[in-house]
C-alpha cells in the first residue's frame, strides 16, 4: 500500500507539523512501508491461539510472588531504608 505526496502532507496539517519539501520522499517512503507493514499484521489469523499481548505483572512468564519474597495488594513490598527512618540523616 502506498500513500500519496498529497496524503502526506494533509497528515500533516492535522497533525500541525511543519514539514520541509526535502523530507517529503522520505516521509511518504517510510509511511508506505508502515502502511504495508500494518497491512501485513492485519492478515494473520486471530483467535482463540493467539491473544493479544497485554502488558504488566500477568504478562510475564511467571507472577511477581516470585520475584520478591513480600507482594501485597499489587505491590511489591520492600525495606524500608534506614535513611528515611532516622529523619533522613545520611
Amino acid at each position: 500500500m502506498s500513500i500519496s505526496r498529497e496524503e502526506v502532507l494533509h497528515i500533516a496539517r492535522l497533525a500541525e507539523l511543519d514539514v520541509v519539501e526535502e523530507a517529503l520522499p522520505t516521509l511518504v517512503e517510510q509511511m508506505s512501508r508502515i502502511l504495508d507493514y500494518v497491512a501485513q499484521l492485519n492478515r494473520l489469523p486471530t483467535g482463540e491461539t493467539a491473544r493479544p499481548y497485554v502488558a504488566g505483572p500477568d504478562a510475564i512468564a511467571f507472577g511477581p510472588k516470585q520475584l520478591a519474597p513480600a507482594f501485597r495488594d499489587g505491590f511489591f513490598v520492600v525495606p524500608r531504608l534506614e535513611a528515611f527512618d532516622d529523619g533522613g540523616a545520611v
